[in-house]
């Protein structure tokens, strides 16, 4: 397990060499990245051809057809649909011969069938008399023509007249209790094993007897009592599903692995083996993939129809196939480049994202869970925020590939930021030149005036301090056509200089480009500075969080958390106004604030903290953006030798989120700069076989479903908690709602749900209903940032 150790560094005598930070075509510790097989998932019920949603059981041939075993019939899955094979008849339980029959139990006993249509045959064998019913059978199984039935009563075999019979030998062992919950046997057909109440039994095939087998690596040692699963994959490697976790036979080697060891979730139900030895574990919460490096969990209706698992089978494709009470479920691995990916969430966010006739991007709300072919949309408090980051990805998107489309798209991004600040000049309210609203609203939809009243905010006001009362919070824009959103907030600001410092840089070509940009990023920097430092709204006042003042920051103690974000973000707005400009007056404000106000010094604790997991999450979102600019537009060495050492410092702390976005900000900006102390030299850089290569996984991981469906990972045993002081209010006798894996980072993305990057990773429950549709800017960010800074090379292998 990763330990995380507070870095206490002494400021003193702190030297830094600056290379400056890495460009696009960079080589250096560039991933290159072909086609992977991206987790598509799929559910199917009565409405696509299964005879009922209960569906008991699964099973694969050699050919791929899936069979489903349901509480109405039998079904079959080939060339894309269901056919019902065996109606109206409960059936419990199906397996497959290597000669291209199928065999399931009904209530009257095992039956088999082998061809379709007409020329379908079926044979039938009763149960025999020690089985109370049909339901107490746990597994069949055919492995050399025999058919083998695990049932509570013990284990059959049917001979070749067809008769079934207790197998005396393997009775003797079990003991008391003579449940047999599953059976395997290897690809040969020789070597058989059982997972029973009393244990796992093994048979070689040699005519030796059956022997109890108790797993043991070195020292630990498991009993095998109430084994749930056994499985041989395509090397004879028998797996044993546990309570105490999931036990590998190799040979004669044990290998066990336990919550210590990376198993997310231990409470099996089955086991099923696939392709180049993937093994997969249905749960009574979920299902677990392990591939022999990486154990995978997958819960929650992003991945299962539900989280009761009651049977897996793994396709000779790799596909895994899930038997629930609401249908069936398989997920499949479709090739796919990050740059496919990419295309397939730009062209939904062209699809149903953009907002407006300037289109805002952000998430739409669906009619029903799940559903997309109906949306609605909506603004929300962060409409240039979110814009700015999707226009950013643009940015990089076109520095890094020259595609006009991706031109086109900042453009529209620029122009919807633009019109954040035309909207509020003139009309009733008219704001100071510059000031930039929060969204916009139609004025032919409802007054959001007769919800956001002045009394509701004296009611917010008197829970929080800072509230600001501000009448009309909608006003109306000069020509009557939209309500803007007023008391922008610091997220905004830095969402929109992060997106206008890589709009003018990459995609503003002409001179009539860029001179929109420097009018815009002027007007709205000189409402701050022209205001000592803060954002002034319609009513003269600042807005309740963009304050930047040393007044302020310095002088007042409620204050105080924001101190070193809020100093942080003005000197990257200022940087970046001094480079679109190049007027010296930000530089010469900047000074003001750095030499007079020491807003150089308050940045280096950027971050208040008790530790990972702690804080507030959307300052990190704010932090990465605003260093990323600091450091890219700051001319001083020795100051960009302090911001680099901040951003370390927050870095590091930010390190066990593998967040991609953050890595790429810390890794471009930061890259071969050295630093020493008291402690020695230290070299702030990328390591690629670290967070670079960590990051690229991530974005590989990103499922394509970005609905916000529920995840629940509070019952993971891969976990270790963190403490109380993680917990905004503290919960006695309960542990921390807050954890992360024993590998030291957070629960990666596909296992997650998280619409921006003001998520925090560290909470178990997260997501909600899937009424929710996010866009993909999360993964393009990060995915074209990585491609521009020549961390991720595209490859065609």
């Amino acid at each position: 397990m990763k330990s995380f150790v507070t870095v206490g560094l002494v400021m003193a005598s702190v030297c830094i060499t600056t290379s400056g930070y890495a460009q696009q075509g960079s080589d250096e510790a560039a991933i290159a990245v072909g086609k992977f097989g991206q987790e598509v998932r799929t559910f199917y019920t009565t409405a696509e051809g299964l005879p009922s949603d209960e569906v008991n059981a699964v099973a694969v041939g050699a050919d791929g057809t899936v069979y489903a075993a349901t509480a109405k019939g039998l079904a079959g899955f080939s060339n894309g649909n269901w056919s019902v094979l065996v109606p109206d008849t409960a059936v419990y339980l199906v397996t497959t011969d290597p000669r291209g029959g199928v065999h399931f139990l009904e209530d009257g006993g095992l039956s088999g069938i082998s061809g379709v249509g007409p020329s379908m045959g079926r044979k039938h064998t009763p149960l025999h008399g020690s089985i109370a019913d049909a339901a107490s059978v746990r597994c069949i199984a055919v492995p050399r023509g025999a058919l083998f039935l695990g049932a509570d009563s013990g284990f059959y075999v049917t001979s070749d007249v067809g008769a079934m019979n207790a197998s005396n030998e393997l009775d003797d062992l079990l003991g008391a209790d003579k449940s047999i919950r599953d059976f395997a046997t290897t690809a040969d057909g020789k070597s058989f094993a059982v997972a029973a109440a009393a244990g796992v039994f093994a048979n070689d095939g040699t005519g030796a007897d059956w022997k109890a087998v108790n797993p043991r690596q070195q020292e630990k040692c498991w009993n095998s009592c109430d084994a749930r699963g056994v499985a041989y994959d395509e090397k004879s490697r028998l797996w044993v599903a546990m309570p105490q976790g999931v036990a590998c036979l190799d040979g004669e080697t044990w290998e066990l692995f336990t919550g210590h060891d990376g198993l997310p979730y231990g409470d099996f139900t089955s086991v099923a083996t696939g392709p180049a030895g993937v093994v997969w574990f249905g749960t009574h919460m979920g299902a677990v993939r392990y591939d022999g490096t990486r154990w995978v969990y997958r819960q929650g209706l992003r991945w299962l129809p539900d989280d009761d698992v009651r049977d897996v089978a793994v396709g000779p494709d790799g596909s895994a196939w899930f038997a629930t009470k609401k249908g069936v479920g398989v997920i499949r691995f479709e090739p796919m480049t990050l740059a496919q990916k990419a295309k397939f969430y730009e062209d939904e966010i062209d699809a149903r994202h953009r907002r407006t006739p300037y289109e805002y991007v952000l998430e739409v709300s669906l009619e029903r869970p799940g559903d997309k072919s109906k949306w609605t949309q909506h603004d929300s408090d962060n409409d240039g925020l979110w814009t700015g980051m999707y226009g950013a990805s643009e940015c990089f998107a076109y520095g890094a590939t020259k595609d006009p489309k991706a031109k086109e798209r900042a453009k529209k991004a620029f122009e919807a930021l633009h019109f954040l600040g035309e909207v509020t000049q003139g009309g009733s309210n008219p704001a100071p030149k510059g000031f930039v609203a929060r969204s916009i609203l139609p004025t032919s939809g409802p007054d959001p005036n007769e919800q956001a009243t002045p009394e509701r905010d004296r009611r917010n006001q008197e829970r929080d301090k800072k509230w600001k009362v501000i009448v009309p919070r909608w006003p109306k824009s000069a020509d009557g056509q939209w309500y803007w959103k007023t008391d922008t907030s610091s997220d905004e600001l830095d969402g929109h200089y992060f997106f206008y410092g890589l709009y003018y840089d990459l995609v503003a070509e002409t001179e009539e480009e860029k001179t929109r940009v420097r009018e815009h990023v002027r007007a709205l920097t000189d409402n701050m500075v022209d205001h000592d430092f803060c954002l002034v709204d319609h009513d003269g006042l600042p807005t309740r969080w963009a304050v930047y003042s040393p007044k302020a920051l310095n002088g007042d103690p409620s204050w105080n958390v924001e101190r070193g974000l809020n100093s942080l973000s003005i000197l990257a707005y200022l940087a970046t106004a001094e480079h679109i400009t190049g007027d010296p007056k930000y530089r010469q404000a900047a000074d003001l604030l750095i030499n007079e106000h020491h807003y150089a010094q308050n940045l280096l604790v950027a971050k208040i903290h008790n530790g990972i997991g702690s804080g507030n999450q959307s300052d990190d979102e704010m932090a990465f953006m605003s260093y990323y600019n600091l450091l890219k537009y700051e001319k001083s060495l020795e100051l960009r030798g302090q911001y680099a050492f901040s951003l370390y410092r927050y870095w590091y702390l930010e390190e066990p989120e593998a967040n991609a976005f953050f890595n790429f900000v810390y890794a471009s900006v930061v890259s071969g700069q050295q630093f020493s102390n008291a402690f020695g030299s230290y070299r702030l850089g990328r390591d690629s076989s670290g967070p670079i290569v960590r990051s690229v996984e991530e974005l590989k991981r990103f499922s394509l479903d970005r609905l916000n469906w529920g995840h629940d990972n509070s019952r993971r045993i891969d976990l270790v908690h963190l403490p109380k002081y993680s917990e905004i209010e503290a919960y006695a006798g309960e542990r921390s709602r807050k954890a992360f894996r024993v590998d030291g980072y957070v629960i990666p993305v596909d296992e997650r749900f998280f619409n921006h990057y003001n998520h925090d990773p560290w909470s178990l429950r997260v997501g909600g209903n899937g009424q929710s549709l996010a866009d993909g800017t999360v993964f393009l960010l990060p995915y074209y940032m990585g491609l521009y800074h020549g961390f991720i090379k595209e490859s065609t292998e």
